[in-house]
C-alpha cells in the first residue's frame, strides 16, 4: 500500500487495540489537518465495536474522496487569436520555476505553441534557470534586466506571445511572502498590466505548494489567496515523501482546487490532477 497512511495502516495491522490519540496523531501527520483528524476518530468511535486497519482505510478514504473536486477538463487556449496566459506564484523552495518549465513542456507535448516569461526578477537564478528549461525542452523563455520591473516581463512576453501567435503563456513570478502588501501590489501590477493586452488574461492563477511543507503549504496558500484570488494550485514533490493530505485541506478550508501534481525531477513527470488516482496512490 503506497501513499501517506501506509506506515500508520501497517501499525494499526499489528496492533491488538486502537489507540486514539497515537491515531489522530496520525492523521494529522498525513496532512489532513486536526479537524479532518478529529473527525475521523469521532466517526470510527461510533462505530462502537473494535475497529480495524481496513475500517480506517475505509473511513479516511471517503471522508477524502468528499473533500476533493472533481476532475476538471485542462485548460484549453480562447477561441481568440490571444494565448491562454497562466499566473504562477509560490514561495521559493517549493518548486516554482522547475513547475513552471514541466508545465509548459505538458503544454507543448499537446502540440500548442508556448512562451515562457522570466518575471520573478527579484532572485536572479531564477531567469538562469527558466533559461536553462527552455533551452533544454526548446521554450521560448521572454527576461528582463535583473531587478526590473516584473510587470513589465509580463508585458512584453504577453507581446511577444500574441506576435508569434503562441497559445500559451506561463508567467513565473517572484516567490517572496515576507511582505503580503508588497506582494499583493507587484501581484496586482502583473494582473494590470496583462489585461492591458487581453481583459480577460491572467485567465488561471496558480499557487505552487511542495507536497512535504504540510501545514505550511496550507498557510501559504491562504496568504496567496487574499493577496491575489488563486483558481487552484499545483502540488510538487509528490515522489518525496509521498504525502499529499495537504491537498484536502487546502480545498477543503479554501475552496480552491488541486489542478496538477509534480510527481518527479524529469520534464515528463507532471500531470492533470485526478481524484481518483491520488485516491489510489495516497491512501
Amino acid at each position: 500500500m503506497a501513499g501517506f497512511l501506509r506506515s500508520l495502516y501497517h501499525k494499526l495491522s499489528n496492533t491488538a487495540e486502537v489507540d486514539w490519540d497515537e491515531l489522530e496523531a496520525g492523521l494529522v501527520a498525513a496532512d489532513l489537518g486536526p479537524r479532518l483528524a478529529m473527525q475521523l476518530v469521532d466517526e470510527l468511535k461510533d462505530l462502537g465495536r473494535e475497529v480495524t486497519a481496513d475500517d480506517v482505510l475505509e473511513v479516511t478514504r471517503r471522508h477524502v474522496a468528499d473533500r476533493l473536486p472533481p476532475d476538471q477538463p485542462p485548460p484549453l487556449p480562447p477561441s481568440s487569436d490571444k494565448p491562454f496566459v497562466f499566473l504562477i506564484v509560490g514561495v521559493n523552495g517549493v518548486g516554482k520555476t522547475t513547475t513552471c518549465a514541466k508545465l509548459a513542456h505538458w503544454l507543448q507535448r499537446r502540440g500548442s505553441p508556448t512562451y515562457l516569461a522570466a518575471a520573478d526578477t527579484f532572485r536572479a537564478a531564477a531567469t538562469e534557470q527558466l533559461q536553462r528549461w527552455g533551452e533544454r525542452l526548446n521554450i521560448p523563455v521572454v527576461t528582463g534586466p535583473a531587478k526590473s520591473d516584473p510587470s513589465s516581463v509580463c508585458y512584453n512576453a504577453h507581446q511577444q506571445a500574441i506576435r508569434e501567435g503562441a497559445r500559451y503563456l506561463i508567467c513565473d513570478t517572484a516567490g517572496r511572502l515576507h511582505n503580503r502588501h508588497n506582494l499583493m501590489e507587484e501581484l496586482s501590477k502583473i494582473r494590470r498590466t496583462l489585461a492591458k493586452q487581453d481583459p480577460a488574461a491572467p485567465h488561471l492563477t496558480l499557487l505552487v505548494v511542495d507536497a512535504n511543507t504540510g501545514a505550511n503549504a496550507l498557510q501559504q496558500a491562504k496568504e496567496f489567496h487574499k493577496a491575489s484570488p488563486l483558481d487552484g494550485f499545483i502540488l510538487t514533490k509528490m515522489d518525496g515523501s509521498g504525502k499529499g493530505g495537504v491537498a484536502v485541506s487546502i480545498f477543503d478550508q479554501i475552496g480552491v482546487p488541486p489542478r496538477f501534481l509534480g510527481t518527479g525531477e524529469e520534464p515528463e513527470d507532471f500531470a492533470l490532477f485526478q481524484r481518483g488516482r491520488f485516491l489510489e496512490e495516497m491512501i
